[in-house]
C-alpha cells in the first residue's frame, strides 16, 4: 500500500476535527519513511482499521460473485496479508479469526469449487460483522471515514474515465457498500438513500477491472450527499 495513501487516511481524519496521536495541532501529519507510514494505519481507531479491512472483503466478494475469483483474491486475503499487518493490531481481543481467511486463501490457489468457498466467505463475513459490533464506535463518524477513503481510492482508481487501477476502484466499491450497511444500522432515511445512491454508481455486475466507471464528478456528488446526510 502507498504510503502517502496512509498518511492521507489519517490527515482526512485529523481534518474533521478528531484527535489522534499522530496528529499535530495544525492537522497535519508530515510522515517521510515507509516506517512511520505503517504507524500511521496503527493509530486509526480501531473501529476505522475494521471498516476499512470490511471494505477490501466486500469487494472481494462481490467480484467472486461476479465470476471473477482471480480479481476477487487480492481483496478477500487483504485481513491475513502481512503487508497489512498494522491494520490487525489489536483485533484478536475483538474476535477475529485469520483462520477463515486463510482456508479462503487455499481454497482460491486451489480452485476449488464455488460449492465449497461459498461457505468459507460466509463465515468469513460474518467474522468481520462481529468485528464491528465488538469495535462499536459512533456509525455516522466511521462512515464519515469511508466517505474519505472511498474519494481518494476511486481518485486513484479512475483517470480521465478510465479504470486506471482496478484494485482502487473495486477498493473505493467496498468502503461505499460498508457504509451503506452503516446506514441502516442508523435508520436514518435520508442516509441510506445517499449511501445506496453512491453504491448504485458501480455496475449491478460487480466491479469488475472490465467495468466503464461512473464519472469522478458523479461519485464525488454522491459523497457529498452522503456527508450531508450524517
Amino acid at each position: 500500500m502507498r504510503v502517502f495513501r496512509e498518511v492521507t487516511r489519517v490527515t482526512l481524519f485529523c481534518a474533521a476535527g478528531s484527535v489522534l496521536a499522530a496528529c499535530d495541532g495544525s492537522g497535519t501529519q508530515p510522515v517521510e519513511t515507509e516506517g512511520a507510514g505503517h504507524e500511521a494505519m496503527e493509530t486509526l481507531p480501531v473501529q476505522f482499521r475494521i471498516a476499512f479491512m470490511s471494505g477490501h472483503v466486500e469487494a472481494g466478494l462481490a467480484l467472486y460473485r461476479a465470476g471473477a475469483p482471480d480479481q476477487a483474491a487480492r481483496h478477500l486475503l487483504h485481513p491475513v496479508s502481512e503487508t497489512h499487518a498494522a491494520e490487525r493490531a489489536g483485533i484478536d481481543a475483538l474476535g477475529f479469526n485469520p483462520d477463515i481467511f486463510r482456508q479462503v486463501s487455499t481454497a482460491l490457489d486451489e480452485g476449488r469449487p464455488a460449492s465449497e468457498i461459498g461457505p468459507m466467505l460466509a463465515q468469513a463475513e460474518a467474522n468481520l460483522g462481529l468485528l464491528q459490533d465488538n469495535a462499536g464506535g459512533d456509525p455516522r463518524t466511521i462512515i464519515a471515514y469511508l466517505m474519505d477513503v472511498t474519494a481518494e481510492e476511486y481518485g486513484i482508481g479512475v483517470t480521465d474515465g478510465e479504470i486506471t487501477d482496478p484494485g482502487e476502484y473495486q477498493d473505493a466499491f467496498g468502503f461505499a457498500v460498508v457504509a451503506a450497511r452503516l446506514a441502516r444500522h442508523i435508520n436514518d432515511d435520508d442516509l441510506i438513500a445517499a449511501s445506496d445512491a453512491l453504491v448504485a454508481l458501480w455496475p449491478d455486475g460487480g466491479p469488475l477491472a472490465s467495468s466503464t466507471p461512473a464519472p469522478a464528478t458523479s461519485v464525488s456528488d454522491a459523497i457529498s450527499a452522503v456527508r450531508a446526510a450524517l
